[in-house]
């Protein structure tokens, strides 16, 4: 058993201890920093028609799936910029740039959305305000399968998803952005990129419809935006 004297110096005797620790510790050494990850360089992509071309038999193949693709929408409200997921849904994301290549999208609008949930667009038809009562229901002339195995989540606004009927295999044109996380719908729709800019100009699209139990309630009066053009960019 320590003696009283001992127990007295202890405190002593372990700052002491610890001062010696830190003077025969070694000087610590600068570490050379990590170089930066490159950023991408993109460049735009020529467009594949001089007018737009609304019906095909299918989308032909317009990407490499290992480079970067994205896509900025030219809207009423200002510009939005989205990554292309080339890797984790390749034909969803062909499928679009393929058919923003031909300006297919050029003069549709954003037809359904609903605050706090997504804005969808894509469809041909909604170029037409004669048609208005058929807005939702148009496409490219073929349809294909949900690439629903990649893991991606709507978790988060700003999220990019194929709209499609009850089947998986009717994904055609239309698209639609989360403007609130909507995680219900992971796994079971497409997920094929994000907004990297221009989430404030999504957030102020013009609001169509409201969302209540019996389903959707239209907003009476509400003009939906334009998609002006769509911009396909490319990485170096």
């Amino acid at each position: 058993m320590p003696s009283p004297a001992l127990r007295r110096a202890a405190p002593a005797l372990l700052v002491s201890l610890s001062l010696g620790l830190g003077a025969c510790a070694p000087a610590p050494q600068r570490q050379a920093s990590a170089p930066a990850p490159a950023v991408p360089t993109f460049v735009p992509v020529a467009p594949l028609s001089a007018t737009r071309v609304t019906t095909f038999p299918a989308a032909a193949q317009v990407t490499d799936p290992t480079r970067t693709y994205r896509a900025v929408l030219n809207t009423t409200k200002g510009p939005i910029t989205l990554e292309l997921y080339a890797q984790q849904a390749p034909v969803a994301v062909n499928n679009f740039v393929f058919l923003a290549l031909n300006r297919f999208y050029d003069g549709t609008r954003f037809h359904r959305v609903i605050d706090g949930f997504m804005a969808q667009g894509g469809d041909p038809q909604s170029t037409a305000p004669a048609l208005r009562g058929r807005w939702g229901t148009g496409g490219p002339g073929y349809s294909f399968r949900a690439e629903v195995s990649s893991g991606l989540r709507f978790d988060r606004a700003g999220v990019l998803g194929m709209a499609r009927a009850a089947s998986l295999d009717s994904q055609g044109s239309q698209f639609f952005i989360t403007l609130a996380p909507a995680d219900f719908l992971s796994g079971g729709y497409t997920v094929f990129g994000r907004v990297v800019a221009g989430l404030d100009v999504l957030q102020r699209l013009t609001r169509t419809a409201t969302a209540s139990a019996g389903g959707e309630v239209p907003i009476p009066g509400a003009e939906p935006d334009v998609i002006q053009s769509v911009q396909i960019l490319v990485s170096r």
